[in-house]
């Protein structure tokens, strides 16, 4: 375990006690194909990595370009992102830091202030069980921007025994089911769906949520996912607990449809949350895996849940909306973080050390 922006410390102090040659020799090897590599590098190479926010063209500051960790002259160099990443048997936790005694509470509360989340209890845990209580959090909001596309619909093949053929007759079946003959003929049809396995896999990992000692707080933040619950329960009229690990082996997957883009990363939260007690559920050697936060847009996406209260407007530069103008002709649109709505005071959100001065850097200041 480290801390988001920690200015180098020996990997060495990292390591746990009493470790053997051989193991120190494994993590180090294992570090080094995580380190070095920026999120844009994970996600042009299909890694099992949950980013938040989920989409790449959120980030600012080229932070899809920055480095996770750096990793060389026997120190580990941290920057904004936290979380949690891990391949084969390593596993590395970078907290907030603002972290102590086991407990990230400052990260705790930005992603639920952010997301709109009311747990009281901000009692945590450490290491993997952390990063799953994260990933609890994070449902709703996969789920809310999978809904917005529509319930995902599929063709799936069911098979019948009625007197309503409408499909390729299973000889065999019939033979079985049929004899002597009352009417009825065994056949399969493929049917477009909402009873699927993409359904199915969010219902169980609704259920799962629903045992955790938080999840009510999860499933009922807002009437928008409390619907988006209600939908999935009514489109999956055949679930049944004893099925979630064969339903968990079907969506291994990824979903690749060009219109329900919004289901992949529900898809993994799910398959994560599901088998969290083994994060890198594809088995797959030298596979990177873990959940992944920018700390930057996480702090500045806190700082506007408090500051649009108070009449501070937040651009979105992303999407050109809401700028302010150097010149009264409006001509040359500019993006702070904040201004106030008379236009008098102009605010930049820092989620970083100060220059080794105590000052500001040119960059900021400009």
């Amino acid at each position: 375990r480290t801390k988001d922006n920690n200015n180098g410390v020996s990997y060495r102090n990292l390591y746990p006690d009493n470790l053997s040659n051989s193991a120190e020799k494994e993590i180090n090897s294992d570090l080094q194909k995580l380190g070095n590599k920026s999120l844009l590098n994970l996600i042009n190479n299909k890694e099992a990595v949950l980013t938040f926010p989920p989409n790449i063209n959120q980030f600012k500051d080229d932070i899809e370009k920055s480095h996770i960790f750096s990793y060389y002259d026997e120190k580990l160099i941290t920057y904004n992102l936290m979380g949690y990443i891990g391949i084969n048997n390593t596993h590395l936790t970078i907290s907030s830091r603002f972290y102590e005694k086991d407990n990230d509470y400052f990260l705790h509360y930005m992603l639920q202030r952010v997301l709109s989340l009311n747990i009281v209890d901000l009692k945590t845990s450490s290491g993997e069980e952390s990063i799953y209580d994260f990933m609890i959090y994070l449902f709703p909001y996969y789920l809310k921007r999978a809904i917005n596309q529509g319930l995902y619909k599929e063709y799936i093949r069911n098979d019948y025994n009625d007197a309503n053929v409408k499909g390729a007759i299973n000889v065999p079946k019939h033979i079985r089911l049929n004899n002597p003959f009352l009417g009825k003929i065994a056949y399969s049809t493929r049917e477009h769906s909402y009873d699927n396995k993409i359904s199915q896999l969010i219902r169980h990992t609704i259920e799962y949520i629903k045992s955790h000692k938080f999840g009510a707080g999860v499933l009922e933040a807002d009437t928008e996912i409390y619907t988006a619950v209600n939908q999935i329960f009514s489109a999956t009229g055949s679930y049944s607990r004893k099925e979630r690990y064969k339903i968990i082996q079907k969506n291994i997957k990824i979903v690749n449809h060009p219109y329900y883009f919004e289901y992949e990363p529900l898809r993994k939260i799910c398959l994560q949350i599901l088998r969290h007690e083994e994060l890198n559920y594809e088995k797959e050697k030298d596979k990177i895996y873990g959940i992944l936060f920018d700390g930057a847009w996480l702090w500045e996406e806190y700082l506007n849940t408090l500051l649009k209260s108070v009449d501070f407007i937040h651009p979105e530069n992303k999407s050109s909306k809401n700028p302010i103008y150097l010149f009264n002709s409006n001509k040359y649109a500019r993006y702070p973080d904040f201004y106030s709505k008379d236009k008098e005071i102009v605010m930049d959100a820092k989620y970083k050390h100060l220059e080794k001065t105590g000052e500001l850097d040119r960059n900021d200041i400009h």
